[in-house]
Order: structure tokens, then sequence, then C-alpha cells
């Protein structure tokens, strides 16, 4: 594959029949070929700015055309609060880098189970770290299911758009408008999901419970009211709190009444029927990522499955909420994450175990290992703990290796390339049995309202034809 110039997309488009005159109407126009599709998400991934945001608009016009509709959990978490389903935890999936490869993979392994119960996620810190901002990252997405055939609602959602407590300290306004402007990012690219993550600020030190989670609750009820202003016509974006900072103490169903009487009160009294907050992230025993030891071993987790589901009952029951969501779990053994369904959570975010996959997997030519490690120790340093050896430093922060692992991934022999793909898909398909998010496609279909959104035209598209 090689990367388009913006002219070979405008062609591409025009060859498919997109009117890209004034506003444009994907609604007649014809799918494009599994060869134009990989071109397009290469450029998307690495070529130059212009080009690179031709490609992403017609990856998203494209797939609009073809009858995929990023889309807003919030009918199916609703749903769930009803009691309209059980016994499933949708897998939200924290997918790094190579994107687009990762993503056919999960389709893949969708389509054999009939699954269309799962998100794809993006934290801020990962659309840094690994040079792919949310525009890029629904681009591989949807590019993707594209690709593989997929229909119908495809949830994009914000993970953690978190309040730094150390900057809100220094200058609240200023952290705040910069959340919104990260937020506003990214509503633009399609994620009608977003997790507010203002637990950084609550205060152990307070007197009590409620006052220690009140400028959590405050902040939070801001934001929801935000959203609630940007979000497009005819969407209602699913909104996720956050009361329990992973891999801290965990969280106690005190935590979650008093913060839900702060936030209520609060949102009330901002006027209008503003809608709330659908989940809540809480901490349960977990760590991002899991715990490395010092002899290269993942440690046992003691997972407090009871208060998941304890937790998890007082959402639905008082709060009218889907339940709650687990942080922390893609490296668990599959005998404790088939345990999530069972305890009413509704969500559950899975990160490092599909990086963990993509960088060790045996086919891989020997030197990116080598290049990941190299990078980690000349540009990272500084975030080493002091308790850290080397194994448990590097574990730690390769994932931030992606930003200059990208173009060497796409440049992959397909033989290896499908290697690994291949096991990935493996990897997926455990993960939904686990989460028991097969035969979902019926669920999905009847609970998920679809809006298009066609993107605006990029700036570039003016001076196509000279590239």
């Amino acid at each position: 594959m090689a990367c388009s110039t913006l002219a070979d997309i405008r062609a591409d488009l025009e060859s498919l029949g997109f009117v890209l005159d004034g506003r444009p109407d994907v609604s007649q126009t014809r799918r494009p070929t599994d060869a134009m599709i990989d071109r397009w998400a290469e450029t998307a991934a690495l070529a130059e700015p212009a080009a690179r945001a031709m490609a992403i608009w017609a990856i998203r016009a494209a797939a609009l055309s073809a009858g995929i509709v990023p889309a807003s959990v919030q009918e199916l978490y609703l749903a769930r609060a009803a009691g309209a389903w059980e016994g499933r935890t949708v897998p939200a999936m924290n997918l790094r880098g190579w994107t687009y490869h990762t993503c056919r993979a999960v389709f893949r392994a969708a389509q054999k189970m009939d699954a269309k119960l799962f998100i794809f996620e993006q934290a801020v810190g990962e659309s840094i770290y690994a040079a792919q901002p949310p525009a890029e990252y629904t681009a591989g997405v949807l590019a993707a299911a594209l690709r593989e055939g997929h229909r119908g609602a495809v949830f994009l959602q914000a993970d953690h758009d978190q309040v730094n407590a150390t900057a809100y300290g220094k200058d609240g306004p200023a952290e705040i408008r910069k959340l919104e402007a990260i937020m506003r990012e990214q509503v633009a690219a399609g994620f009608y999901s977003i997790d507010i993550d203002a637990s950084t600020v609550v205060d152990l030190s307070k007197p009590n419970v409620r006052e220690q989670q009140r400028l959590n609750a405050e902040l939070t009820a801001h934001f929801t009211q935000f959203v609630r202003g940007i979000e497009p016509e005819g969407i209602t974006i699913s909104l996720g709190a956050e009361i329990g900072e992973v891999g801290h103490d965990n969280t106690t169903p005190e935590e979650l009444r008093e913060f839900m009487a702060v936030y209520r009160e609060k949102l009330a009294a901002k006027g209008g029927a503003l809608v709330p907050v659908s989940k809540i992230s809480i901490n349960s025993g977990t760590y991002h990522g899991g715990k490395m030891q010092a002899d290269g071993t993942l440690a046992d987790v003691d997972v407090d499955y009871a208060l998941l589901k304890t937790i998890s009952d007082i959402c639905r029951a008082e709060f009218g909420m889907g339940g709650a969501v687990q942080h922390g779990a893609s490296t668990l053994p599959g005998h404790q994450l088939a345990k999530f369904p069972g305890t009413g959570a509704v969500e559950i975010h899975l990160a490092l175990g599909f990086t963990n996959l993509t960088f060790d997997h045996p086919s891989l030519p020997k030197e990116f290992a080598e290049e990941i490690r190299a990078y980690v120790f000349a540009h990272h340093a500084a975030e080493r703990q002091a308790e850290e050896n080397d194994v448990q430093f590097l574990y730690n922060v390769r994932k931030k290796a992606w930003k200059v692992m990208k173009a060497r991934y796409w440049s992959l022999p397909e033989p290896v390339a499908n290697e690994v793909m291949g096991a990935l898909e493996g990897m997926f398909h455990n993960m939904f049995t686990w989460m028991n998010v097969g035969d979902t496609a019926r669920l999905v279909d009847e609970h998920t309202t679809l809006v298009p959104v066609v993107p605006p035209l990029p700036e570039t598209l003016a001076g196509a034809d000279a590239a």
C-alpha cells in the first residue's frame, strides 16, 4: 500500500459518485474497493496533514453511505437500567496503535459471533502519546468496519476526560476550558459517548464523604451541561462519571450515593431537564495495565466482584443508570474476566492486553522489540519510578512507543501482518465470549437510534486538484 494524494482521493470519491461541491451528499454513492479503503486508511494514519484530513473525510463519508453510523450507547444503557437486557458486560477497547488492522480483527471476530455490543474508546493521553488524534482514530475504526462489511452502529467513546488536579488547583477556569476544547474535538470526530473523570479532585481530607466528593460532582455536573450544549441534533451523548480513581482505594456505596446527591442537586440548579450520566466508573481492586512484579510476572489481582454487583444494583435501582464500569482488566486471566457479566457491571475497559499481544507476537521482526526498548529508555526515562527495575519500567511505559512504531507496523509484510491480526482476532473472540456479547446484533439494532452526521468538508478540498 501507499499513501494517496489529495488529487488521488478526490478522483476516488468522484469515481464512486460523491458530489463534492457545496453541501456533500453521500446517500447515492458506491462502496469503495478494498484497495481504495486500504489506501485511505494508510493515508489517514501516515500522510501529510492535508491528505490525511481528506482521507479521514472520505472514510467517514463512505462509511455513512454504507450504513455504518457512529452512535451513542445511551439508549442501550437505559434499556439495561430498565431490565430489557442483563448478563452481559460491554467491552470498551482502547486500541492505541495499528488501529485499522486491529479493528479489522475486532469486526471479523464480532461477525462470527453476531456481536455488535462493543465500544472503541480512546483516552486523551493515548491520543497524545500514540500521535493519533480523535479524528484519525475514528477513521481507523470506520475504515475497518467498511472493509469487513459491518453495518449499523459503531460506538466511539472518550475514555478518561480527566481533570488535572494540579492544573485545576493553579487555574481552575483554564483547566475547564482545556477539557471543553478536548470534548468539542471528540464530538466533532463522532465520539458520542464521553467518560467525565473528575475523580482526581476527590479530597479525602474533608470531614465527610459528601464533602470529599463535592468538587468531583460539581465539575461532573458542569461538563454534563457543556456536552448537552454541543451534542448533534437528535443524538443524546452517553455520559459516565468516575468516583473511585483506578488503582487507589476501593469505592464504597456511600461514595456513590453522596456523589449522586451533590451531582443531581447541581444539575437541577442549572435549569432545564439535563440528561444525567448513565454509568459510574469505580475502583474494585484493579490497576491500569495490571501490576508488573520485579520478576517479570503480573501480580494476582483480587477483584471485589461483590462490590461491583452492589454498586451496579444501586445504580439501576436508585438512579436509573446502566450500572458500574470496571477499569484495568485486560490483563486478567480468562476465568476472572468471565465473572464480570454476573456482577451486573455494564461496561469494562480493556487496553494494555491488546498492546502486549501486538508488541510481543513471535512473528514480528526482532528489531521491533529493540526499537521499542531503545525509544522508551531514551525518551521516557524521567517517568521511571524509584522502585521499578528495567522490566517493570519497560512494561509500564512501552505503550508510548506507538508514536514511533506506527509506520513500522504499517510496513509489515502481509504474511506477518495477517498472523498478528489472526492472533488479535482470537483475543477479541475470547473477550467477547467472556463478556457474553455474542448474539447481540438484534439487541443493539433495537435499542440504538442511528443519526447520520455528515462531517464538514476539510478546508483542503478546494486545493485538491492542484495537489
